[in-house]
């Protein structure tokens, strides 16, 4: 695939590189993320709950957060409406939006704690879709599936960004600085992460995401 095809790609996530990154947020940056982690959290997270009916039976149902009911709800509504609402790709894409801003605060690519509103120093763009002209209304059914070889190469890719978060929190408290290399490298498994999403979580795009860190 080429750079322009990558470039033309339905998602394009750009970060702002830092000359210069605080030392003391960075230091405490796990303590200072947890507020906005746990507003992530209340939308995102799947959970259970256990109740007892008249008749004595213990029923345990399972919730999900809003980031999941979105994927299977547009599912739902490509497969048999062909439809694919403005007000609900706006609302799914600002909720990308604010979770790749907490994740590149999180991953120390920035200082700016992660705003629900502004854009700050992450740069995320989602074209947004004619579902009749340019998806398949099936496709969306076994995506997650035909998704399963990025899943496999992300997890390895992401363990390597789990370490070089950990080198470049040393080098930001000595120098200041995250190492150029080191930040492409963490911002590339960000935007390969996003464009499966886009493919297989916010089914704005049919074509294939490609193998790519650019």
């Amino acid at each position: 695939m080429t750079t322009r095809d990558v470039d033309e790609y339905a998602l394009r996530l750009e970060i702002d590189y830092a000359e210069k990154l605080d030392r003391f947020t960075t230091f405490f940056r796990i303590i200072w993320i947890i507020p906005i982690a746990i507003v992530w959290g209340i939308l995102s997270a799947t959970g259970s709950y256990t109740y007892v009916t008249e008749a004595g039976e213990t029923v345990t149902q399972s919730t999900g957060g809003i980031a999941g009911a979105l994927v299977l709800a547009t599912v739902l509504l490509i497969v048999f409406r062909e439809k694919y609402p403005r007000w609900w790709f706006d609302f799914a894409k600002e909720l990308a939006r604010f979770g790749t801003r907490i994740g590149a605060y999180a991953a120390l690519l920035t200082d700016r704690y992660p705003s629900t509103t502004e854009a700050q120093a992450v740069h995320l763009d989602v074209d947004y879709p004619d579902v009749k002209e340019d998806l398949n209304r099936w496709l969306p059914l076994v995506k997650w599936f035909l998704a399963i070889p990025h899943y496999f190469l992300l997890f390895f890719l992401f363990i390597g960004a789990f370490f070089v978060v950990i080198i470049a929190w040393f080098a930001i408290l000595f120098t200041g600085r995250y190492p150029r290399g080191l930040f492409d490298y963490v911002v590339g498994v960000g935007r390969w992460a996003l464009r499966v999403y886009a493919y297989a979580g916010l089914l704005v795009t049919d074509r294939y995401p490609p193998f790519s860190f650019r």
